[in-house]
């Protein structure tokens, strides 16, 4: 080791006293710092500066009408996207912007599409439809420029649709607001009808009992009614035939009256004529009886009576004539066709009477002709006795009285009673019969009507009965829904509490607008917090200038001394690896402190972060150097590629799980892995457990290359050292 040493002395010595070489080191020693710094400058914080890129704003929008309301959606974002200073956005035309944007002066175009505010205000109808944008990009300009523009036309989007929900939903909690306002206030006609369903749920099959008796009872009136119509002919026809037979009847009681009004004077002086010829015949007979009549005398009294009684005969029988001329006329009515016909003549009482004068009259007819039978008898008597003659004469006198009081009491019963009363009856029948008459024409004015009455009541009962039917079909659909609307009703009454819905509708429409609008509040916490993205950026683009700089060493200084005959391969091998480092460390440190001190990288832990950045110099060293000094130029490659692997492999840049799955797969076995991890933990907060991972695995890989140099460098050369021969012939390669 004391020879290693040496080397490295000679190596400060001869770069002390040659100022060229002291010129190139001292710039290997800087031009790493400058890889680091200016990359890290150049992406410090560029998503400040979006205000830079120019996005091309077209408004087509044509505005809508809500409820007489004008709005201008597109306007309205036009107007916000000015106050906007995110993007540097540019309100030209559609021809312009796609114009500009094709040429590269735009990044992006946003058109709003001429149906933009119609379809916002759709949400109010039955078929809402999405409003939409149009965004265009140039992707060809830049990598990164169309996922920061689509990032700005996300942002408008979110802020768009933020504003319509929030704005929307304040309409409709305020419209809740209402209802359950609403609600309460309605709330004891809400428990009334949830009664009434409970109701009528328990009354459905009362009520289809209902319907089934209702249609019977339906059809039978439709029977009843159709039977009725098959009879009105009939009722017309008896009620024509009853009027006729009324005025038939009518006429008859007229003539009748009529009659009896003149035959009435004539009975009424024959039976005076029939009560003095009985006075007279009752009188001579008294006579006779007080006197002695001789034979001749006798005769005479006899042709007297006898002259007497027949007059009286003729003349009883003339009323009695009379009398049955009126019952036959009264008989010549009978048979009546109708009620009101059988009725007037059942009234009319006066045959009674007349039939009871008939029998008087015959009566009386017959003591006169008994009497005339007497006298016709006398002549026997008195020839054959006297005293016969006497008794006979008494006999005569006493059937002459008795037909007298008769006579008397029939005239007396026929003036007071039978004849006012015969009148009165046929009076009495003639009203009736009126009356009837008027019935009947009532009747028989008002069948047409009562037909039509008929006739619409069946059609309305054959309405009703199709009703009924159709109800009765649809009583089934009825049944399961009311019964489903009472489960449901119990059900919700189950799970919730009306007056819990009431409080949940009423709100402050304001505050659940407010809400709305920003229904996420994102409480953010950063654990280990970074100033920006140069800041961020700061551990790869250090650990890569390191590595760089490690390059820069292999590219430009000998990793083998001239005077190597005097050295073992060991010697030389450890002795320049100490003047690799010792520039290494000097870049490291430069590159680390002007990070801090230089650029104002905002670090955790500044001590920390030179001290790691320090060890992964010497690693990075011992890996480099280790290549080119066991392998020569082709370890140069390999250092090459090792750099271009860690580059797209190490997550420096990247998280690992968006790489592609070789990546992904290498990245635990790459030592950029752990040098970028290690400085990030300085930058941003210090996880010792995470540290202590990286300083072994970095050592492990450091001392794996320390061993690797010292134990196969002399085998390797010896059997590399004809290529490097063969390579240098070629006066292209040192």
């Amino acid at each position: 080791m004391k020879n290693a040493w040496g080397i490295f002395t000679s190596d400060i010595k001869n770069t002390s006293k040659n100022w060229m070489a002291a010129i190139l080191i001292g710039g290997l020693i800087f031009l790493p710092s400058l890889y680091a710094w200016l990359n890290i400058i150049a992406s410090w914080d560029p998503y400040s500066q979006t205000s830079q890129m120019p996005i091309a704003v077209v408004n087509e929008d044509s505005g809508a009408t809500v409820r007489g309301d004008r709005i201008d959606v597109g306007e309205q974002l036009v107007e916000t996207l000015k106050t906007n200073k995110d993007m540097g956005w540019i309100f030209t035309n559609r021809k312009e912007a796609m114009e500009k944007v094709e040429y590269g002066d735009y990044f992006a175009v946003i058109i709003i599409p001429e149906d933009f505010s119609k379809k916002l205000s759709s949400v109010i109808t039955d078929r809402p439809q999405k409003a939409e944008m149009d965004y265009f990009v140039n992707e060809k300009i830049n990598s990164i420029a169309p996922k920061i523009t689509e990032k700005g036309a996300s942002v408008i989007v979110d802020q768009m649709s933020g504003e319509f929900i929030s704005t929307v939903n304040g309409v409709i909690f305020t419209i809740f607001n209402e209802i359950g306002i609403e609600i309460e206030n309605d709330l004891p006609d809400i428990q009334k009808f949830e009664r009434y369903i409970f109701d009528l749920e328990k009354n459905l099959p009362v009520i289809n009992k209902l319907l089934n008796e209702s249609l019977t009872d339906t059809k039978s009136a439709q029977k009843i009614i159709r039977k009725a119509q098959n009879l009105m002919p009939d009722v017309q026809r008896l009620t024509a035939d009853g009027l006729s037979k009324l005025n038939s009847t009518a006429d008859f009681l007229t003539k009748a009256e009529k009659k009896l009004n003149e035959m009435a004077p004539k009975i009424n002086k024959d039976l005076k004529t029939v009560q003095e010829i009985s006075a007279e015949s009752n009188d001579f007979l008294k006579k006779v009886q007080s006197v002695d009549l001789n034979f001749t005398e006798l005769e005479n009294v006899k042709k007297q009576l006898e002259q007497r009684m027949l007059q009286a005969i003729d003349t009883v029988g003339t009323v009695e004539a009379d009398l049955k001329l009126l019952s036959d006329m009264n008989a010549s009515q009978s048979s009546p066709s109708t009620d009101e016909e059988s009725s007037a003549i059942t009234s009319f009482r006066g045959q009674e009477q007349l039939d009871e004068a008939i029998q008087k009259t015959a009566a009386l007819k017959s003591y006169l002709q008994e009497i005339q039978g007497n006298v016709q008898n006398v002549n026997a008597i008195v020839q054959d006795k006297q005293q016969q003659f006497k008794e006979a004469i008494d006999e005569l006198q006493k059937i002459a009285a008795t037909t007298s009081i008769k006579l008397d009491a029939f005239i007396k019963e026929y003036k007071q009673t039978i004849e006012p009363r015969v009148l009165a009856e046929i009076g009495n029948a003639k009203n009736t019969v009126l009356e009837a008459k008027g019935i009947l024409n009532g009747i028989h004015s008002t069948l047409p009507e009562a037909i039509q009455i008929i006739s619409n009541t069946d059609v309305h009962v054959g309405d009703g009965k199709k009703m009924i039917e159709t109800v009765l079909g649809e009583f089934p659909y009825v049944n399961d829904k009311v019964k489903q609307l009472a489960e449901r009703i119990r059900k919700v009454q189950g799970e919730v509490e009306i007056n819990e819905i009431i409080q949940l509708l009423q709100n402050d429409p304001q505050a659940e607008r407010s809400f709305f609008e920003e229904p996420i509040v994102l409480n953010e916490n950063k654990l280990f917090p970074i100033e920006n993205y140069g800041t961020g950026m700061t551990p790869f683009y250090t650990v890569l200038s390191i590595w760089v700089g490690c390059l820069l060493l292999i590219s430009l200084l000998a990793v083998d001394t001239m005077q190597g005959d005097n050295y073992i391969v060991k010697e030389i091998y450890f002795g320049r690896f100490l003047t690799f480092w010792a520039i290494g460390f000097l870049q490291t440190l430069i590159v680390t402190i002007g990070d801090i001190v230089l650029i104002g990288v905002k670090v955790h832990n500044p001590f920390w972060f030179v001290v790691f950045g320090l060890f992964i110099s010497l690693i990075f060293v011992s890996i480099v150097y280790t290549l080119v000094s066991v392998f020569g130029n082709v370890g140069k490659a390999l250092s090459i590629i090792m750099l271009v692997l860690q580059i797209s492999g190490s997550g420096g840049t990247y998280p690992v799980v968006l790489l592609p799955e070789f990546f992904q797969f290498i990245n635990p076995a790459l030592p950029f892995t752990y040098a970028v991890d290690l400085m990030r933990e300085a930058v941003g907060g210090i996880v010792w457990r995470r540290v202590s991972i990286d300083l072994i695995f970095l050592a492990g890989v450091g001392l794996a290359f320390l061993l690797f140099g010292t134990f196969l460098k002399e085998r390797i050369n010896k059997k590399t050292k004809h290529l490097l021969t063969k390579s240098k012939e070629s006066d292209l390669f040192h």
